[in-house]
């Protein structure tokens, strides 16, 4: 997304589409109309990969074979357009039947009135409870999690074999030594040691590991002191040229998995969400291993928790909304989707799914499965975010490039995001 405050971008939709409709653009052109004879068309709208447009229409196949009387029209986005595309069409009442959001947009899209109430319409007794509630808002279920995953490290063990490292005891390593481990296999020569990535996810991993929320209600839990902390762990990494330099890294961290160091590999470590392992190991070609996040010096916590990849959700406005949750239903209850979706979406929330395609999992995705069964005991529950956590991530990438080059310093940089931050949260 453009770096400009998307609660701006809102208005700006807001009018557009007011505009549209007093000019007679009113009604979807997806949203419940016939598509022929019995047949109904519903719209089901989500961002990815082309890999992820694959899946998606095998999966919409399969569900039509099954509901003969649905047809379902894929609205595929990039990451970097979803959001302003699914605010414009809710904007002028257009909104696609189902929509998958993140869990930083639940509580904006759900306060706005734009999403259906699912509660009793989609089954979930079978579906994970402690995931279900990260769906929920004010006591109703607006959302069902497609599946989970863990922000995690992930490291290419021939690489760091190559550059006579072991991999570490990831039970007990600091960031520090996460550190001193990148320069060192930088400092072999051929790789780069690690990539950082300015993802909240990380930041707030950070903030649980020294006794701080991410956030505090309508505010900002993490202090400047935990800013400038985590601030100087990129730092050092560019110092020490365990990573590539604020430039290099700013151009490697506005790709995906396919062209970052790793998936290219040209790097030996990088922290990305579990079920993007299997992107990066295709993409490499290698086989990638799974990693706790480091920790700080006496943390008693990893900090980090089990989150729904995406959620899928229903639009409010939806004109076949038995239809939608049908539709859901299938994603996320019935072992066929599962089996064509795998971990894409995350692992299946639905135990007696998982347990179903278990063993058609390729090995990859069983890795990630043992490896998310190995920490989920030790990973903290996740609620969904105060509005305008979607602006969050924009605003701490901006804040960290602009510290990383330079132009301010690590006070001004802690200043500038926290009033920034406070105000997209406010409400």
């Amino acid at each position: 997304m453009n770096p400009s405050s998307r609660k701006k971008m809102w208005t700006a939709v807001v009018v557009s589409a007011a505009l549209m409709t007093g000019a007679g653009a009113c009604g979807g052109d997806g949203g419940g109309e016939a598509a022929g004879g019995d047949k109904v068309r519903i719209t089901f709208a989500y961002w990815g990969s082309d890999a992820r447009q694959k899946l998606t229409d095998q999966v919409i196949q399969k569900f039509e074979e099954k509901n003969p009387t649905i047809d379902v029209e894929g609205d595929f986005s990039n990451w970097d357009s979803y959001y302003e595309k699914i605010a414009t069409k809710v904007a002028a009442n257009d909104a696609p039947d189902v929509m998958s959001i993140e869990i930083r947009g639940l509580s904006e899209y759900a306060g706005r009135g734009a999403l259906a109430d699912l509660s009793g319409k989609v089954p979930a007794a079978d579906l994970d409870q402690q995931v279900l509630t990260s769906g929920q808002i004010d006591g109703k279920q607006y959302a069902i999690p497609t599946g989970v995953n863990a922000f995690s490290m992930i490291a290419n063990p021939s690489v760091l074999e190559k550059a006579k490292q072991k991999l570490p005891d990831d039970s007990s390593w600091t960031w520090d030594q996460w550190i001193g481990l990148a320069k060192d296999i930088s400092g072999a020569g051929g790789v780069t040691g690690a990539e950082y990535n300015p993802n909240p996810a990380w930041l707030q991993i950070f903030a649980a590991q020294r006794g701080e929320k991410m956030y505090d209600g309508t505010k900002m839990g993490v202090s400047a002191e935990t800013l400038k902390a985590w601030w100087s762990i990129h730092q050092r990494l560019i110092e020490t040229k365990g990573s590539p330099d604020a430039a290099k890294s700013a151009e490697i961290g506005a790709t995906g998995p396919e062209q970052s160091l790793l998936g290219t590999n040209a790097g030996a470590m990088g922290m990305w969400w579990s079920n993007q392992l299997n992107a990066l190991s295709k993409s490499s070609g290698q086989e990638l291993t799974l990693l706790r996040m480091p920790k700080a010096e006496g943390a008693s916590t990893s900090g980090m928790f089990l989150q729904p990849a995406m959620f899928y959700t229903a639009s409010a406005k939806s004109e076949h909304p038995a239809e939608a949750a049908k539709l859901i239903d299938f994603l996320v209850n019935d072992p066929d989707a599962a089996g064509i979706l795998l971990s894409d979406r995350g692992l299946p929330t639905n135990a007696k799914v998982l347990a179903a395609v278990k063993d058609k999992l390729p090995p990859v995705d069983q890795k990630t499965l043992a490896f998310v069964d190995q920490v989920k005991s030790e990973l903290s529950p996740i609620v969904a975010p105060p509005k305008g956590a979607l602006q969050m991530e924009d605003i701490l990438k901006r804040n960290t490039e602009e510290l990383l080059f330079g132009k301010v310093t690590p006070d001004q940089a802690a200043q500038k995001f926290l009033a920034e931050a406070n105000a997209a949260i406010a409400g």
